[in-house]
């Protein structure tokens, strides 16, 4: 029996990647430990250059304190020699999500000990629906490091669904590299359906999208959101620039108007978005027009980056934008953002919210604004409060 522990880098699928080789180790007798193991499972990232040297620094730290590390996610597939010189106990997976668990579950060995089950580690559940991604926008390295865009069964992903909520789970968060892309053909699944049909798993009592492309936020899928009622209203859209120039120039597949017209059917849900900043085709004026998008949109969290040139991408060789031009434009977009949830959090004062409390003292509200609730409210709990006043780090129950 080996002792491990697994993290993960990057987004919510880099989570669900690093829970299934979790939950392959548990199931073949090996034993999670939070300190001491012997063996670390790194998912990674490679989004950005930080992402890498990030993931570098972490390999490079658990190789100095476990036996053998397995360097396993994004960053693995990524050429260039990205993850090239790491101490020799570093064992580099480069492999197809699908494969990860499987190549260090067989290099470990089984040990025929089997825990049957295996509860996620966080209060919220990541089910991974969808992977890769086809439509290769001339910044982006993922589909390199991912692949084509491919979907899991629906009966899967139910049947995890329904696992998850057995375990204790309140909320599943639907996830993948290009959600919107789900397609189960066999059984006739459109995202939209999925939806539905997730939404009516019994005991599940809170559900949500952990990000779509605008392209795909349709009729269909509107109607699946605002008529499922255990669908939160919260939506995370990315926008990436509010200049239709720069989005061509990004090979994006829409337009500031075509985002912010699809945007308005959804009603009163809470908007979130991810917005790049200092691509080689951004000015100033191309900056300030996303800035006014993103006020036009009601977006309130808005997750900033800066351009880092990817390899292998149509831009890897540019990236004219000075980086102190790109710090400051950072700076204002973020201080957009919090005035933007500043002012949602006050308007939510006297009302009443359904909390998921996920760290001590601290949990999302329905539409996923930041809870400061009382300490001994119990994590995986579902409470309800008051909003007594807007703070800095989010609404204060009373």
């Amino acid at each position: 029996m080996a002792s491990f522990t697994v993290r993960f880098l990057g987004c919510k699928v880099s989570h669900a990647d690093a829970q299934g080789v979790r939950e392959r180790l548990i199931s073949d007798g090996h034993e999670e430990c939070d300190d001491a193991a012997d063996v670390a499972v790194l998912n990674t990232c490679c989004v950005t250059r930080e992402a890498v040297a990030k993931s570098r620094q972490a390999a490079s730290r658990a190789a100095r304190s476990h036996h053998r590390v397995y360097v396993t996610g994004c960053a693995a597939n990524l050429g260039g020699g990205a993850l090239a010189g790491l101490p020799a106990n570093v064992v580099v997976l480069s492999r197809q999500s699908e494969e990860i668990a499987g190549a260090v579950a067989d290099d470990l060995g089984t040990l025929g000990c089997v825990q049957a089950d295996a509860r996620l580690g966080r209060v919220r559940a990541f089910v991974k629906v969808q992977d890769g991604c086809s439509f290769s926008c001339n910044f982006c390295v993922i589909p390199l490091v991912r692949g084509a865009s491919r979907s899991r069964s629906a009966s899967a992903v139910l049947a995890e669904v329904a696992k998850r909520v057995r375990q204790g789970h309140r909320e599943v968060v639907l996830t993948g590299i290009n959600l919107g892309c789900y397609r189960d053909r066999t059984e006739g699944f459109t995202l939209a359906r999925l939806v539905r049909e997730t939404g009516a798993v019994p005991g599940l009592e809170r559900l949500r999208l952990s990000s779509i492309e605008i392209n795909h936020v349709n009729g269909e899928l509107i109607r699946a959101l605002r008529e499922t009622p255990v669908v939160s209203p919260h939506l995370h859209v990315p926008l990436q620039s509010g200049d239709d120039r720069v989005l061509r120039a990004m090979g994006r597949r829409y337009t500031a108007a075509s985002y912010l017209r699809r945007l308005a059917a959804l009603g009163d849900f809470n908007l979130t978005t991810d917005v790049m900043v200092g691509f080689p085709a951004e000015d100033g004026g191309a900056f300030d027009r996303t800035l006014e998008v993103v006020e036009a949109a009601g977006v309130t969290k808005v997750h900033v980056f800066p351009y880092s040139p990817r390899p292998g991408t149509a831009t890897a060789g540019d990236d004219p934008v000075a980086p102190q031009a790109k710090k400051e434009r950072c700076a204002r977009l973020r201080a957009l953002s919090h005035e933007a949830c500043l002012a949602r959090w006050r308007g939510k004062v006297g009302t009443e919210d359904v909390v998921l409390v996920d760290r001590p003292g601290r949990g999302y509200g329905d539409d996923y604004s930041p809870w400061l609730v009382p300490h001994e409210a119990r994590l995986g709990e579902l409470v309800r409060v008051r909003a007594a006043a807007a703070t800095e780090e989010g609404i204060l129950a009373a």
